[in-house]
Parts: C-alpha cells; structure tokens; sequence
C-alpha cells in the first residue's frame, strides 16, 4: 500500500520525503489556499510540491462544468510530468474523466462515497478513485465498508483502477486500509506521524535506557 500525504504544505512534504515514507501527495482547494494565504501563489505552491515530490501529486480542478474543467485539468497537466488531475464525482466530472483518459493524462476521481461511484468512474478511466471514509463515519456510516465493497467489486471485474482512501482520521484507517488491500491511503501529516507509535515501544525503549545506565553511567556507547 503506498501512502500518499493530503497537504499542501511543503514543510511537511519535504519531512515525509525525508523519512522515505511517502511515495505521493494529494492536495484540494482549501488546502490549497491555507498555504496560498501565507503569501504564496497556488501556481508557484504546485509547482514546488511537484518538485519535491517523488511520486505521484494530485491537484484538483475548482470548475463544476465539463468545459472548465477540462481548461483548468489541461493546465495543471502542463505543470508537471507527475501531475495527476482531481475531479469531482458528477456527471460532467465522468464526461471530462473519459476525455482525459483518451489524452492520457491521468485522473483522480474525488469526492467518493459508495461503490457504484467509485465504479462508474473506474469505467470511464479515472487512474484513481478518492472514498472519503472520515466524513462517512461522521455521518454514522462505516467508511472502510466501502472501501472493502469497492475492493470486492474491483476484483470480480478485473478493474485496475488504484483505491485510494480518503479522509483519513487515525491508524485504524490505515490499519484496515492495509487488511483490505487498498492501493493507497492518503493522510494528514499528523497522522503519518502517529503510525509508528506504541506506548510499549516507549515503555521498552526507557527500560533499555535506564539498564544501559547501569554498565555506562554517562549514557556514552563504548565501541
């Protein structure tokens, strides 16, 4: 499963490159326009997460026509080899899925919330599909259910459509995430951070520290 992170703050970007763990980055509008307001332009914030990034980084267009947004999809495509366009889950969005697809210029299809979406823009040759399980277990839905119904789905026709899960809140997302088989998970960089942390790692951690002490007072290592 690779793990992609949803932000568009560079900082943050340059810090889970650094650690190897990320292998791509999702960004939206209104992540997007957080960094913007800090004096940056949104062209010039793209750009640099393109750079920096090794893998793949989604950028979603702010059109809701097919017309708009197949200008606005062409453009953000000429920023960057790595570019991967983001559209919504409507019926222009599939119209202008398909017509990127026929220029093979790749698409995240965004916005997901059950499997017939999720299937309909795999038919009309999104690279990505987006299912936002946060905001369905704010709902009162179980979010990774869907994950899991898109994954049976996928499986029984052959898709090669990547899932990737959206709206990540904690490790259990990632967790399960893992268990269906999902191609990729996107997360917030708080998130990432908390992957790797058990309260019995530090506790272990602190014992063999305290016991080091005891054969070399100043904690310096002899070899």
């Amino acid at each position: 499963m690779k793990i992609f992170l949803d932000t568009s703050n560079v900082e943050e970007i340059k810090q889970g490159v650094d650690l190897g763990l990320v292998d791509g980055v999702t960004t939206n509008p209104s992540l997007a326009a957080r960094e913007a307001g800090k004096g940056k332009s949104f062209q010039d914030i793209i750009k640099e997460i393109l750079n920096i990034t090794p893998g793949p980084v989604s950028v979603e267009v702010v059109a809701t026509d097919y017309d708009n947004m197949m200008k606005q999809a062409l453009k953000i495509s000429q920023l960057g080899a790595n570019a991967v366009i983001k559209i919504p889950m409507t019926l222009d969005g599939l119209k202008a899925i398909k017509s990127l697809k026929e220029k093979r210029i790749p698409v995240n299809c965004t916005l997901i919330f059950n499997p017939i979406q999720a299937l309909l823009a795999a038919k009309s040759g999104a690279e990505y599909v987006s299912p936002f399980v946060g905001r369905l277990d704010d709902i009162g839905e179980d979010g990774m259910q869907v994950i899991d119904e898109i994954k049976t789905i996928f499986v029984n026709y052959g898709i090669s459509t990547k899932i990737l899960v959206a709206s990540v809140r904690n490790p259990i997302h990632f967790l399960r995430s893992a268990i269906i088989g999902a191609d990729v998970i996107t997360l917030p960089f708080d998130v990432l951070k908390k992957l790797p942390s058990h309260p019995k790692t530090d506790e272990g951690l602190a014992r063999f520290l305290d016991d080091w002490k005891k054969v070399s007072p100043d904690g310096s290592f002899p070899l």
